[in-house]
């Protein structure tokens, strides 16, 4: 008997593209979605990390299970602190798929956790927080559009967030980073950030992490650092009467002398 032909073998199926505009009308529905609370949220959580964890290839069960995320992160955020690591690693794996609809949503939720938790994510003692704040950066360096605007809003939502002494630990890592746009938005972070009071992290190590980053190739990343050294400026001498001596002083100490006169004529130009 003649065998059957390949193409007869596995049947076609002309319902992938409907499924596939499932889960971009789930992505154009996440604000609705995300605006209101469950009723039974206690039943709700159960369900969830199966929902996070689905094998479906569209992933549009992980999609939907990422929209519940935003919504416990923003009316039962108590029921999703214990499972809270999990839900981390979940949003990096998302951000890594090739679904924009499913990475977008990610960074949503991962805009979201950042409001809800804020010092609890950097007191884990997971890796998840690390390859979050990596995956973000590098989605903010992306070149659709709504994915990095998305990206750089989770990263200021962080910024908001987050105790900046612990942040600004995790961010100095990437300031180094190879990758040149990685650099620079990791710069643009820090430069939101309130940078009084970092005595514990360094002063000396801020200005020469400043000075690096001073001629960076990317323009962005320069003027990020401009903001930095301005920053850093007011908090070192605002107890001090003579501010330009004691800021000239304190470049001259702890840096070569090219750069402590980049310093000084940045804030004195």
């Amino acid at each position: 008997m003649a065998l059957r032909s390949l193409d007869n073998a596995l049947p076609i199926t002309p319902e992938r593209p409907k499924k596939q505009a499932k889960i971009l009308i789930s992505a154009h529905k996440e604000k609705q979605m995300a605006d209101r609370a469950f009723q039974d949220p206690d039943s709700k959580i159960q369900g969830l990390v199966g929902g996070l964890e689905s094998k479906d290839w569209l992933k549009v069960k992980v999609c939907e299970s990422l929209n519940d995320v935003r919504r416990f992160a923003l009316f039962h955020s108590t029921l999703l602190l214990p499972i809270l690591d999990k839900v981390v690693s979940v949003m990096v794996k998302a951000m890594k798929n090739p679904r924009s609809a499913l990475i977008k949503t990610s960074i949503m939720a991962s805009s979201d956790i950042f409001k809800a938790f804020g010092v609890n994510l950097l007191e884990s003692t997971s890796d998840a927080i690390n390859q979050l704040l990596l995956q973000l950066l590098l989605k903010a360096c992306q070149d659709k559009k709504f994915v990095c605007e998305e990206a750089d809003k989770a990263l200021l939502a962080m910024v908001e967030a987050m105790a900046p002494l612990a942040l600004l630990h995790k961010l100095s890592a990437y300031v180094g980073h190879s990758n040149l746009r990685v650099r620079a938005k990791a710069a643009i972070s820090i430069s939101k950030m309130d940078l009084k009071g970092m005595e514990e992290f360094g002063l000396v190590a801020l200005i020469q992490m400043a000075a690096n980053l001073l001629n960076d190739k990317l323009p962005e990343a320069r003027e990020a650092t401009r903001s930095i050294v301005v920053s850093l400026y007011e908090a070192i001498t605002e107890s001090e009467e003579e501010k330009q001596e004691f800021w000239q002083s304190f470049c001259q100490s702890n840096l070569p002398a090219i750069h402590a006169q980049a310093m000084v004529k940045l804030v004195y130009a």
